[in-house]
């Protein structure tokens, strides 16, 4: 792969026909995004399909209420299926996608995102295939919030996102992965530390006792 060929890290772009990969190339503008830029947000007609390089974004949704819910994660080597749907449908943006880290994109406008969708099968495949994987994970958001207790799904968030045994993150954060409002999250915390499952300190949980967590994941 040449130093600015970076079609091998998606699924059959290299395969594509060298014509269209070059024009893939040559059109998709890479940008460097920091930590923290909104890539796009609801209302907005999508210009370009999203193609992570590097890094992670945040696809998440905002109710009336002012709740967040994380829909799903872009990482490196995957496309945004929102950005392909809402080019598809000529339809604007229903959710926002934020940088997490900092993000290397490719950015394909949408005249070649027409043109490749219409001219190659390898494109197709990506577009497609990446758009069922994900429509399983949302899926499963919506099994997990219309069917579980926040307690089981906190838990085993908790456990997930654990490293060494200490997951950093704020109330307002674990409240938007799981759904539901910083006040639930904070009072199920409280809960848990009377048991002496965790201990918390700003912005830092502790899992003391994580087999009662995976007790309570499990159900």
């Amino acid at each position: 792969m040449a130093q600015d060929d970076w079609t091998a890290l998606f699924p059959g772009l290299a395969q594509m026909p060298e014509r269209l990969r070059d024009q893939l190339l040559a059109r998709a503008r890479v940008q460097v995004l920091p930590e923290g830029r909104r890539l796009f947000g609801p209302g907005q007609a999508p210009t370009a399909l999203v193609l992570v390089l590097r890094g992670s974004v945040r696809v998440q949704q905002t109710g009336e209420s002012g709740r967040e819910i994380t829909l799903y994660r872009v990482q490196g080597g995957e496309s945004c299926v929102l950005t392909a749907a809402c080019q598809l449908a000529y339809q604007d943006y229903q959710a926002e996608g934020i940088a997490e880290t900092e993000v290397t994109a490719a950015l394909v406008p949408r005249q070649d995102f027409d043109e490749l969708v219409a001219a190659s099968a390898e494109f197709r495949q990506l577009i497609f295939g990446a758009y069922a994987r994900r429509m399983s994970d949302l899926f499963t958001v919506i099994e997990e919030v219309a069917f579980r207790r926040v307690d089981m799904r906190l838990a085993a968030l908790l456990l997930k996102e654990a490293r060494q045994g200490v997951v950093t993150a704020t109330h307002q954060a674990l409240a938007v992965e799981l759904g539901t409002a910083r006040e639930v999250v904070s009072r199920t915390l409280q809960d848990f530390a009377r048991r002496g499952w965790i201990g918390q300190a700003r912005g830092t949980v502790q899992l003391t006792a994580p087999a009662a967590l995976e007790r309570l994941a499990r159900g």
